[in-house]
């Protein structure tokens, strides 16, 4: 990939599927890109977060991204991970016609389709039949993004960055008007008019992207309740399930905790 996040690929591959292998060390960021194939944005080895206009998601060894060609997004690791991407040319799949970036399920099968499909020195009907496979494995999971909008307004702003800092803060909106120089009034009304959610719903968001690092770790569902602001681990699993579409445990299998 080159250092603005584009896949460097040949015009003339014969190939309908490429993957790319991309080391990525805490930190990493490729900016907004985009790729004139879609990709199937995936890390066997830690926590990728791919931003879009569409959304923010966080991405554990067990679930992979499709994002469709043309289409703008930013990647980054959360810690150190390895990206390995496939890259399907539109033309071989016609029947996937996924607007908008999808979550998918990481099979065993898609995991080892896609180490299969990395190597160069596959016959071309092997690799057709592969490809084929892969294409029949691509699953979408009732996962939804879980988008936190910073405020423009430099006093909703200061509330949001305090927070990010420091998830677990409860404060109520009145609390924060006397730091920030606003009222609560005020306050509410700009995280309405700025994030399109409600000082409550925006928080809860952001608590739930606080987690996902946590979780991702293997931290256990009680002391990352805690950290993100929750009195219990049921309370916390309840919002979780509610907001991202499945329960901590199934977003981060233990099974995958450390995969590579």
């Amino acid at each position: 990939m080159s250092r603005n996040g584009h896949l460097r690929y040949s015009p003339y591959a014969t190939t309908g599927i490429l993957v790319g292998d991309f080391t990525m060390p805490r930190g990493t960021v490729y900016r907004a890109h985009w790729h004139p194939l879609h990709q199937l944005a995936w890390s066997p080895k830690g926590l990728l977060r791919v931003r879009s206009d569409q959304g923010v998601w966080l991405l554990p060894p067990s679930l992979a991204l499709w994002i469709p060609a043309a289409l703008p997004h930013a990647t980054e690791s959360a810690g150190d991970a390895v990206m390995r991407s496939a890259y399907v040319a539109p033309a071989c799949c016609p029947h996937i016609d996924w607007p908008e970036p999808t979550v998918l399920a990481v099979t065993p099968l898609l995991r080892a389709l896609v180490d299969h499909l990395a190597r160069t020195d596959l016959a071309a009907d092997a690799r057709i039949r592969a490809e084929a496979v892969l294409l029949d494995e691509l699953h979408p999971v009732p996962v939804t993004s879980v988008s936190a909008p910073i405020p423009r307004d430099p006093r909703a702003r200061a509330v949001a960055q305090r927070l990010t800092a420091d998830p677990a803060d409860g404060r109520t909106l009145a609390s924060w008007g006397t730091e920030a120089g606003a009222s609560a009034r005020t306050l509410a009304r700009l995280f309405v008019a700025e994030t399109g959610l409600a000082f409550g719903q925006w928080r809860e968001r952001l608590r739930m992207q606080a987690a996902m690092p946590h979780l991702a770790a293997g931290l256990p569902i009680e002391a990352v309740a805690h950290r993100v602001g929750y009195a219990t681990a049921s309370s916390f699993t309840a919002a979780f399930h509610r907001l991202v579409g499945v329960t901590p445990r199934q977003y981060f299998p233990l099974d995958d905790q450390g995969a590579s």
